[in-house]
Parts: structure tokens; sequence; C-alpha cells
């Protein structure tokens, strides 16, 4: 193939050639655009001295300008605190009855109380308060230390079986370890079992409901009641209700009375602030489930 001759209008070549004919142009960057160029790269050196870039063995560098996102973060945060201060301030001195009450007072408390909720207690008791097994569902109208304002209010202070509240006040039940500690026998226990499932569904094995009958009166109805119904002052829980903590199966119940729960609750008065426990109790109230 004859070499192509070069156009007037043709840029300079670069003097490289390939198959004998072929040649490369030489068309250099338009000088703004290089320019440019190099304004990134100066500019990209600047920002990692000027903010913090470059990572270390403990922490990145901080920056000469001492940029902190978590700094602008809290000074973000205390705007909003200012800003609230006020309705907070209200919302930590009322009665628990009038929060409610109030429109404003009451929708401030219902959007703060979810965004504690949903930062601290959803781990536990899911989202919207609809528990996990070991976790009470907060949804409905099943309390074992009852479900007004003032005993949420309560629970969530102090909480439950935890030897951290700093005023003592934590609710404390303890259900004895009837199995372990070799309170029943065996037999008791499969028959108290199935007499507990009698009250609220079908019993496992329904001759065993009698004698069990028995065995519930003389070592559960104290705490229990005789009805089964359960006592909220003690954290006792109703067991007619079809409502299971741990599971209403004869396998889960009966791990239940052989071994005993101990689910605790952490005191919420050294992390939150009153208008934070007021503002989550609130949400809780209004799940569905307060009364």
């Amino acid at each position: 193939m004859a070499k192509q001759p070069q156009q007037h209008q043709d840029p300079d070549t670069t003097g490289h050639k390939w198959d004998g004919d072929l040649e490369e142009f030489n068309n250099p960057l338009p000088k703004w655009w290089v320019w440019i160029f190099y304004l990134t790269i100066i500019w990209g050196i600047w920002y990692t001295i000027a903010y913090p870039a470059w990572p270390g063995i403990k922490s990145a560098t901080a920056g000469y300008l001492g940029f902190s996102t978590r700094a602008q973060v809290a000074e973000e945060i205390a705007e909003v605190e200012t800003a609230n201060a006020a309705i907070t301030e209200k919302l930590a001195s009322v009665e628990l009855a009038s929060i409610s009450g109030d429109a404003e007072l009451n929708s401030f408390a219902l959007n703060a109380g979810e965004a504690v909720f949903n930062t601290w207690c959803v781990q536990c008791h899911g989202r919207e308060g609809r528990g996990f097994v070991g976790y009470p569902t907060l949804s409905d109208d099943d309390w074992l230390w009852g479900g007004t304002m003032e005993d949420i209010h309560f629970t969530v202070t102090h909480g439950i079986r935890n030897e951290d509240d700093p005023e003592g006040e934590a609710r404390y039940s303890e259900m004895p370890a009837f199995g372990v500690d070799e309170l029943l026998e065996e037999e008791q226990v499969d028959q108290v079992v199935n007499f507990v499932m009698s009250l609220s569904g079908d019993a496992q094995d329904p001759a065993k409901v009698a004698a069990g009958a028995v065995v519930y009166e003389e070592n559960c109805a104290a705490c229990h009641m005789e009805d089964g119904s359960g006592d909220r002052a003690q954290g006792a829980p109703n067991l007619k209700d079809a409502i299971w903590l741990y599971g209403g199966d004869f396998a889960s119940i009966k791990e239940t009375v052989w071994n005993s729960r101990y689910g605790a609750m952490p005191n919420w008065n050294t992390r939150l602030s009153e208008a934070e426990i007021r503002a989550v109790a609130t949400y809780v109230h209004q799940l569905g489930g307060g009364e």
C-alpha cells in the first residue's frame, strides 16, 4: 500500500510508525485542560493537608483547618437542643398524665420518643415494639409490671432485675427453678405444665391436668393467682391470655418451670435525661397497649 500523503491541515506526527505506513498524529491536549488538570492535583494535595485525610496508627491527620464532622454534628445537635429547650423543659416537669392532653407537647414527645426508642430500645423490643422471644411486645395490652404512663416511666427509669440503678429501685422478681433446685419431681413439672397449658388452650396430656392443678395451687398460685391471671405487682405474668414471652408450647413452658427465667432490663436514668425517658414512655404508651 502506498503511503498516504500528509494533508495540509493535518497536525505533525510523533514520528512513530507501525507496519511501515501507519503514523501517529501529535495532538496535544488543550492548554486550558492541562492547567485545570494540574490545578486539581494541587487542590487535592492541599485538601489532604487542610482536612482530616491521612490515616495514622490511632487516628487520621487532623488537618490544619481543624475541621471535624463529629464537631459539626455536635454543633447541629446543640442548635436543635437550644431551639427545643423550652418544650423539653416543659416535658421534663409536667405531670405525666397531662402530656397527652397538650397537643403540641404530646406531638413533640412522640417524635422525640420514637427517636429514643429507635436508638436504644429497638434492638431488644423490635420495630414499633413488636418484641422477640424473651423480649416483651410493647404494642399489645399485656403488661408484666403495668401499662400506665406512671408504670412505664418507672420501668424505663429503673429497669428490671439489674443492680446498676443508683436509686436501687429496679423492679425485681424471681421465679424458682422448680426442676433444677429439686423443688418438684419431673412428673410434677409435667403435670403443672399441662395444667398451665389448659388455662389458655389444649394440654399436651389432658390426663395430667387434674394433678397439675394441685401442684399449681401448692406452688404457683401465690404469684400467678389461683385463676392464673398473674400479679403485676411482682411481675408474675398472666397465664390465661395465650401470650407467651418465651413460648407457649410444652417444651418451652417446661423449660421455664424447670430452669426458671431471669430476663433483665437496664435502667436508663444514667443514660437518658428525664425528658428523654418521658418521651420514650409516651411513645411506648401509644403503641397500642398503653392503659
